[in-house]
């Protein structure tokens, strides 16, 4: 009985501790890997003297992360092409609650790679402060560190990936109908189209991993975005069955099992475009969607 109790009691931070951990790699994969290391850990503990097991557990997941971040830049370092985090369906509750724009935020495409410019502590402090509302004192005693060291950690970590855009809250039903006419645009070869829907600084990125053929370096401008859109759907995606999905916090295209694209708007126009068809990066969101 007590050991179901503890499963119970691990279930029920599940989502928590896949959250934190997914946060700090990009990885869907390896945050798994991660939250089963934690559950063999909790299940080896003696236990009696924890008073708080979700902080324990997110503790002990925090500290994972932070082991594994040495190896995972390494693997950065050497990634063929833009580096992209794995896409993650959000509209389940997988990444927990995302019901403002700051919660969206903490999962979206263009943050986790700016995180990557962070050092693990930095990125460690940010995450559990911005995602997960933890407390400076809270942050301290999972990391083991002062709360004044926490306190300039988070401070440098959030000038370092300070965005100027201003967070909005978008229609939803808008913003599918634009995805929409942005594809219909770039299966139609409508040049003109396409840039009306596209801002002045757009920028193109996609992560192939050099597995597949994918672009080595981001393409900026409305008008090399609006060529390159036109050539990649006529090429890649014609006659590719796709459907409209949630995945990091905005909306996005799931084409098949080829790839999935990650749309980011402001005021109307879209901002970003993130394509990842790097097949060993679509596995989660493929097991998601079989499940949805």
């Amino acid at each position: 009985m007590a050991h179901l109790m503890d499963v119970d009691v691990f279930e029920a931070h599940r989502s928590r501790l896949f959250g934190i951990a997914y946060r700090m790699l990009g990885s869907a994969a390896e945050a798994e890997d991660l939250v089963q290391d934690t559950y063999l850990r909790w299940s080896a503990d003696d236990r009696g003297d924890v008073e708080h097991p979700g902080a324990w557990l997110a503790k002990a997941v925090t500290h994972l992360s932070l082991n594994r971040l040495d190896s995972a830049r390494v693997r950065r370092e050497r990634y063929v092409g833009p580096w992209l985090p794995e896409p993650v369906l959000t509209s389940d509750g997988t990444l927990g609650p995302l019901e403002s724009a700051e919660q969206r935020d903490s999962v979206s495409m263009a943050l986790l790679v700016l995180l990557e410019q962070l050092g693990p502590v930095e990125r460690a402090v940010y995450v559990l402060r911005e995602a997960f509302a933890y407390s400076h004192r809270e942050i301290a005693e999972l990391l083991d560190l002062s709360e004044a060291n926490c306190r300039q950690l988070y401070r440098r970590a959030s000038q370092r990936v300070a965005t100027p855009r201003p967070r909005t809250e978008p229609d939803p039903a808008a913003l599918q109908q634009l995805i929409s006419a942005f594809l219909a645009a770039a299966q139609d070869g409508d040049m003109a189209g396409l840039e009306r829907l596209l801002s002045a600084e757009v920028t193109y990125v996609s992560d192939g991993g050099g597995v597949v053929s994918a672009a080595r370096r981001p393409v900026l401008g409305p008008d090399k975005v609006a060529r390159f859109a036109v050539g990649a759907m006529h090429k890649y995606a014609a006659g590719v069955p796709y459907r409209f999905a949630e995945v990091n916090g905005v909306p996005a295209v799931v084409f098949g099992d080829m790839g999935v694209l990650v749309v980011e708007f402001e005021e109307g126009l879209v901002t970003g475009l993130r394509a990842v068809v790097n097949p060993e990066k679509l596995g989660f969101l493929h097991r998601q969607l079989s499940h949805s």
